[in-house]
């Protein structure tokens, strides 16, 4: 059997301080919720970070801008140029590209998403644009500058736990689960792809997590009682998004370099767990938040 001539990865700490030094590092989506998490946390471990978002960043923010590690960038996921000028950003300010996080994307309710027999076409489509669309030119970007430089790179996707354990009486929005769905698909095809160009690509399909997204569910008492029950862990609780920011690090660190084509569910226990909607019976369909 060959043996490895590479450093163990296993004995690279996500955790410690520093794991990802001399990382320059691009965020689609990433000035709220979940993408700014990471970004802070991707800071905080040593990267240099060019965020992308249409939402400028909150006053209250702990992390200013700075020329040495931080850029924000208003933009749009589903404009074709933005990956690519977001990459280029980073390698001209920062000297050099290693890691794409695509996070972009959201509900398509307001566009009609829900039950399959109810959602107009315009619907369909603007819901697969905003979260399968807008992956798939961020991570063609990607892929293209690593293959131009000859260099690995690692790409790393936001899925749902939807795609693969739905709720169809609490989160029945068959859109947004369809484009989650296929977001895997494209991240495993890919994956076999550009492999032998040491091109990792991974996705974390996190379960319900309190960010701006998930304001309605926050505050709707039938959701609150199901996730006590389908998340069960750390007493049955919604997620938060620092929960999800070690395996962004980890992901987008050297400390994965062995790792690809993987779905790492971080989702407090949705995806195996046996939750109905309510003990005594089913509510009526809602749509997802």
């Amino acid at each position: 059997m060959p043996m490895a001539t590479s450093p163990d990865a296993t004995a690279i700490d996500p955790a410690r301080a520093g794991a990802l030094d001399g990382r320059c590092l691009v965020i689609i989506g990433g000035t709220r919720g979940l993408g700014w998490s990471a970004a802070q946390a991707c800071l905080r471990q040593g990267a240099r970070v060019i965020v992308v978002g249409r939402d400028p960043l909150a006053a209250s923010s702990p992390i200013e801008p700075t020329e040495s590690t931080l850029e924000v960038i208003l933009a749009d996921a589903r404009d074709p140029e933005t990956a690519e000028r977001a990459i280029d950003c980073c390698v001209r300010r920062f000297g050099g590209f290693h890691g794409l996080y695509h996070v972009a994307g959201g509900s398509g309710r307001a566009w009609g998403d829900g039950p399959l027999h109810e959602i107009p076409l315009g619907g369909w489509q603007q819901t697969l644009d905003l979260n399968l669309t807008s992956a798939f030119l961020s991570n063609g970007a990607a892929i293209r500058w690593f293959l131009r430089a000859k260099q690995p790179g690692c790409i790393l996707n936001c899925g749902s736990v939807l795609a693969q354990s739905p709720s169809p009486d609490l989160f029945g929005t068959v859109a947004y689960a369809t484009a989650k769905s296929a977001l895997e698909g494209m991240t495993q095809a890919a994956a076999a792809a550009y492999a032998p160009h040491d091109i990792r690509v991974n996705l974390l399909a996190p379960g319900l997590t309190a960010t701006p997204m998930s304001l309605r569910a926050q505050s709707n008492p039938a959701i609150q009682d199901f996730i006590t029950r389908k998340q069960p862990l750390d007493g049955g609780r919604m997620g938060r998004p620092e929960d999800l920011d070690a395996a962004v690090v980890w992901l987008l660190s050297e400390g994965s370099r062995f790792v690809t084509g993987q779905v790492i569910a971080v989702d407090g226990g949705w995806s195996v767990s046996a939750a109905t909607a309510h003990p005594t019976g089913h509510f009526p369909t809602l749509k997802a938040p």
